[in-house]
């Protein structure tokens, strides 16, 4: 839900720089694309925020820059989710099951009125499927004006998995005196969405359906996902993926 960016900042700041954002993947030239076809990602926030003001320098520099295209900002975008506590024989192999992944690219502010709209709309409806129509739209000028949307342009990445019981050494499962005093296995963790709670200027006396089928998808799917991985525990199956 959350992607947490990194970035260069200043080169007098001595820390680099990291802010928790919304993100979503989609293509604006082909709107149609999968998870299976090359994507950008895109990010939003404040016009004046330093992200920003970095990204759109940096566009500004290599529009001085004779014959070459604007490439961005470089950025490291990470995400991660934690489905279980995992409790082992020996504090070593304790560990967590989790999907995460890493992309690396290039930041680019959207200059397209009509991008941005759509960007705009794809990050709403990643927030809450239908949520873009279930609200007020489009955003006036003000709005518009005050936020920003980043272009990235993704250049390569990885992911990585780990899902299942622990995974202890032989000569701690060949040692009867430990298996009879350590509990091993897992603690699943699942994120569910509770009943929504209206604002204190809400008039609406009902929530609207596209808010009520976003909850019931998030967390049946949540549990779907849990389901699997108990099944996984009990056939003793340890998943480990990366790309």
């Amino acid at each position: 839900m959350v992607v947490h960016v990194s970035f260069s900042p200043a080169p007098n700041d001595p820390y680099p720089a990291i802010l928790p954002m919304i993100g979503v993947m989609g293509s604006f030239d082909r709107p149609s694309a999968d998870l299976d076809e090359p994507l950008d990602c895109y990010l939003h926030g404040y016009v004046s925020s330093r992200i920003m003001n970095l990204s759109r320098a940096s566009a500004s520099a290599s529009a001085e820059s004779e014959g070459e295209a604007p490439k961005g900002l470089p950025v490291c975008i990470a995400a991660s989710k934690v489905d279980g506590i995992v409790l082992a024989l020996t504090p070593n192999s304790h560990s967590y099951n989790y999907r995460s992944a890493v992309l690396f690219g290039h930041a680019l502010p959207v200059t397209s009125v009509e991008e941005k709209l759509w960007a705009m709309e794809l990050i709403t409806n990643k927030v809450v499927p239908g949520r873009w129509e279930g609200s007020r739209t489009p955003p006036n000028a003000a709005e518009l004006q005050s936020t920003n949307v980043l272009r990235v342009k993704i250049d390569s990445g990885s992911a990585k998995i780990r899902a299942g019981p622990p995974a202890d050494s032989s000569w701690d499962l060949e040692d009867e005196k430990v298996l009879d005093s350590v509990w091993t296995g897992f603690i699943p963790l699942v994120e569910r969405l509770e009943a929504p709670v209206p604002s204190v200027y809400n008039r609406v006396a009902e929530v609207p359906e596209h808010v009520k089928e976003a909850r019931e998808a998030f967390n049946r799917a949540a549990e779907e996902y849990t389901k699997a991985l108990a099944g996984e525990v009990a056939g003793s199956k340890v998943m480990y993926g990366e790309i």
